[in-house]
């Protein structure tokens, strides 16, 4: 079955009025949800840099990844399904799914 990145950006956890632990308690009963379809619970991320061929923003860029998840469904319509249930969309952020394809590297050692 294809497998497919939810990248999730932006998002404003302090600006929210939740509490850490129901943030956290959000987070877990979403991936309880998506119970066998996350592969790869993923995480949030720290403070990123962009590499350009100009240079480096040191500030993730005008779009910066704030955490990912990787999940197994059917087709990006589903994968898009399961995305809308992600917590950051409650604090404004956004979830980009895409496909994961396969490389090379990664068919050889599957088999």
């Amino acid at each position: 079955m294809p497998k497919y990145i939810l990248a999730y950006h932006g998002g404003n956890a302090a600006e929210s009025e939740m509490s850490e632990q129901e943030e956290h308690s959000r987070w877990q009963d979403w991936m309880d949800v998506m119970g066998r379809a996350c592969l790869d619970e993923g995480g949030r991320v720290g403070w990123s840099k962009t590499v350009r061929s100009a240079g480096i923003a040191h500030n993730g860029g005008t779009n910066p990844l704030a955490g990912y998840t990787i999940v197994e469904a059917e087709d990006i319509e589903t994968a898009c399904e399961i995305a809308k249930g992600c917590p950051i969309l409650a604090s404004g952020g956004s979830v980009e799914v895409a496909p994961v394809s396969e490389t090379p590297a990664t068919r050889a050692t599957a088999a």
